[in-house]
């Protein structure tokens, strides 16, 4: 598809007229999808899909269209053409753009992820025989994901990735069930193994007579399950140029004069190099290996897309324009993960959160609610399963003054979102034992 991608692209360059400039950005998948109930497939499919954005630029104005690729070089030329045409009639019509800006350096870049990925059938199968007996409700993604940037200037970009993603419960009752996921680039047996065989115990647990707290602080585990729900909500408005100058960050104390800071602990990186998203961005910028945003609690910098460079006259790092991050990365503590229960002795285990929600966006706490299997633990022992219990925290407690240590192992989460395409979201997250934990209902 690559080279395909770039015959397309090489062709439009000679419909170009005066000093018109176009980029173009390449977005494709070759998915299996499998769905799974009560422990038996339920629907299965491959999805091969390809698209273009073409953005055809003419001094300071710019307009944008898309295109589905039918794979016949012949019909997607005649109409990649008739884009660029329907673009150029717009152009005359729209304002000039001032914080247009858009890569002029040339700079290639080509990255192939390796596949790895085991025959689906065989995965299937081994899904299949070892959740025999349970009542298994699952989703299985996996293929190759790529992504292409070509523009009129004669600059080349490509990022091929193979993952895949298992989603899955274990239901007992009403709303007691055990969600995990693996997710990887390479299928382990072991690993998946010891993840079912987690579940499993935790299954058993689930199916003791269910206790509810009372309202108040608890000393809590946070899986990097639930964390990652935490840092899903923070990553949609936190860490970009643009929130941040216009104060509607949810990080806004990190940046007053006299900073909020967290544990000295924590170290957040997006971290482009061990991800699945791509190294470039539609504007035709590369990005860095890493951007750290947190670095020992202290905030470092921000994720900066063209737009907000140049209008706030800074150097762009490659973001993309709704400057969020793809490949966060926090960084692994001390604590390790076979003392989770006897550190936290006495509290609340949680794996799951969900309808996480700001109720202060300016002082970053957020509420939501436990899900799934959350456990009551005494003496290192857990006893019980809890009922469903709503939270609300700021982030400067949990991975501030009130975090007692990350687990020194992280997770691999990779998003499930398939909306329109799969998710190049994924993240790297350690667990998390937090002192004084809130819960209000």
């Amino acid at each position: 598809m690559q080279t395909y991608f770039n015959t397309l692209v090489d062709t439009l360059t000679t419909h170009l007229t005066g000093d018109e400039v176009f980029l173009c950005y390449f977005n494709g998948e070759q998915s299996d999808f499998i769905r799974f109930n009560r422990a038996k497939i339920r629907q299965a499919g491959i999805v091969v899909q390809n698209y273009v954005q073409l953005e055809l630029i003419d001094g300071k104005r710019h307009a944008i269209g898309e295109l589905a690729l039918s794979g016949d070089l012949s019909i997607d030329g005649s109409r990649m053409q008739q884009l660029l045409s329907d673009l150029r009639a717009k152009l005359p019509f729209l304002p000039d753009d001032p914080y247009l800006l858009y890569a002029t350096k040339v700079q290639h870049s080509e990255k192939l992820g390796k596949n790895q990925l085991p025959n689906v059938q065989d995965s299937v199968d081994e899904i299949l025989t070892t959740v025999q007996g349970n009542d298994f409700v699952g989703f299985y993604a996996s293929g190759g994901i790529f992504t292409g940037f070509a523009n009129s200037l004669g600059q080349r970009n490509w990022h091929s990735s193979y993952t895949f993603n298992l989603d899955w419960s274990f239901y007992h009752d009403k709303d007691k069930a055990v969600k995990a996921a693996y997710a990887g680039f390479q299928w382990n047996n072991e690993q998946f193994q010891s993840k079912i065989s987690q579940s499993l115990a935790q299954l058993t647990l689930l199916k003791r007579p269910a206790r509810t707290i009372a309202p108040g602080a608890y000393r809590v585990y946070l899986s990097p399950t639930a964390l990652y729900e935490i840092f899903t909500l923070l990553a949609e408005n936190s860490f970009g140029l643009k929130a941040q100058k216009s104060k509607q960050s949810a990080l806004f104390r990190m940046l007053a004069a006299s900073p909020q800071q967290l544990h000295s602990t924590v170290t957040l990186r997006e971290n482009t190099l061990a991800g699945v998203a791509p190294t470039f961005q539609n504007q035709g910028f590369t990005k860095p290996d890493n951007v750290t945003l947190i670095e020992h609690g202290k905030y470092q910098s921000a994720l900066i897309s063209p737009r907000s460079a140049q209008e706030y006259d800074v150097i762009t790092n490659g973001a993309d324009s709704t400057e969020r991050p793809c490949s966060l990365d926090l960084a692994a503590g001390h604590f390790a993960m076979q003392d989770i229960l006897s550190e936290l002795d006495t509290g609340v285990y949680i794996n799951n959160l969900w309808y996480t929600n700001y109720s202060d966006l300016a002082a970053c706490r957020i509420t939501g609610m436990t899900r799934f299997a959350t456990f009551w633990v005494e003496k290192g022992e857990i006893v019980a399963p809890l009922n469903v219990m709503r939270f609300d925290e700021t982030l400067y407690h949990i991975l501030g003054k009130n975090l007692l240590a990350l687990t020194n192992e992280q997770e691999f989460i990779l998003s499930s979102n398939t909306y329109e395409r799969r998710s190049i979201d994924s993240a790297r997250l350690p667990g998390a034992l937090v002192d004084d934990f809130m819960f209000t209902l």
